[in-house]
C-alpha cells in the first residue's frame, strides 16, 4: 500500500509539472496561480520552475497563522512541480499554429487532470496553494468555494499585470478541472489503512468538495 501510494504521488506530481508546461507551450492561457507564476518569472527573469518552487514555500508559511500542518505530499509538492515544469519546458516545442495550440492545451488539461486525481488520492496532504485554500476557509468559516475564488481573482489580477498569459485557457481549466478530477480521483483515491469501504467513501466525498472548489475559480489557478 505505501509503494503504491509513494509511486502514485511522484507519478503525480510529475505529471502535473510536465501540464504545467504543455499549457505555457500552448501559449493559450494558464490557471490562476500560473499566470501568476509566469509573470513574476517574467519580471525576475527566474525560471517558472523555481518561480513555482520559491512561491511554494512562501505560501507555506501562510499556513502557519492558518495553523495548517504540512504533509510529505506538501513538501514534494513544493518542489517537484516546479522541477519537471522547467525539464518539460526543455523537451516540449512551442507550437505557432492553431491547431498544435488546442491540442497542446487539450492534453494539458486532461494531464493536469489525471496528475491531480495522482497526488490527492495518494492521501500524503496537499499542496501549499489547496492548503492555504482550506486553511482559510476552516479559520473564516468561508466555503471552500468563496475561499478558492477569492485567492485565485488575487493571484490571478496580480500576475495579468505582471504580464502573465491569460486567455481561452484559463477559462477551460476553471470550467473542465473540477469535474474531470471529481470523475478520475475514484480510480486512484487509496483508502486509509483500517478505514475500509465506508471511510474510503467519506474521504472521497471530501476531496471532492475541494476539487469543486476549484472549479469555481474565475472564468477570466497549482
Amino acid at each position: 500500500m505505501m509503494t503504491r501510494r509513494l509511486v502514485q504521488l511522484f507519478t503525480g506530481l510529475g505529471m502535473y509539472g510536465i501540464s504545467l508546461a504543455l499549457f505555457i507551450r500552448a501559449g493559450l492561457g494558464l490557471d490562476p496561480w500560473d499566470v501568476f507564476h509566469q509573470g513574476v518569472a517574467g519580471k525576475t527573469g527566474l525560471s517558472i520552475g523555481v518561480v513555482v518552487i520559491i512561491v511554494s514555500f512562501l505560501v507555506l508559511l501562510l499556513w502557519i497563522p492558518l495553523r495548517q500542518r504540512p504533509g510529505l505530499g506538501t513538501l514534494c509538492n513544493a518542489i517537484l512541480v516546479g522541477v519537471f515544469a522547467d525539464v518539460g519546458l526543455a523537451l516540449i516545442p512551442a507550437f505557432s499554429h492553431l491547431g498544435g495550440q488546442i491540442a497542446l492545451l487539450g492534453g494539458a488539461v486532461l494531464l493536469n487532470g489525471i496528475a491531480s486525481a495522482c497526488y490527492i488520492g495518494a492521501r500524503f496532504g496537499p499542496g501549499a496553494r489547496d492548503g492555504l485554500m482550506t486553511g482559510l476557509a476552516r479559520r473564516t468559516g468561508w466555503s471552500v468555494r468563496l475561499s478558492r475564488t477569492l485567492i485565485e481573482v488575487v493571484v490571478l489580477s496580480a500576475g495579468w499585470l505582471l504580464g502573465g498569459s491569460v486567455g481561452v485557457g484559463t477559462v477551460l481549466y476553471a470550467l473542465a478541472i473540477g469535474p474531470l478530477v471529481q470523475l478520475l480521483l475514484p480510480y486512484f483515491l487509496v483508502p486509509a489503512a483500517g478505514g475500509g469501504a465506508r471511510q474510503a467513501a467519506e474521504s472521497q466525498s471530501v476531496d471532492r468538495e475541494d476539487r469543486e472548489g476549484q472549479s469555481a475559480a474565475p472564468a477570466a489557478g497549482s
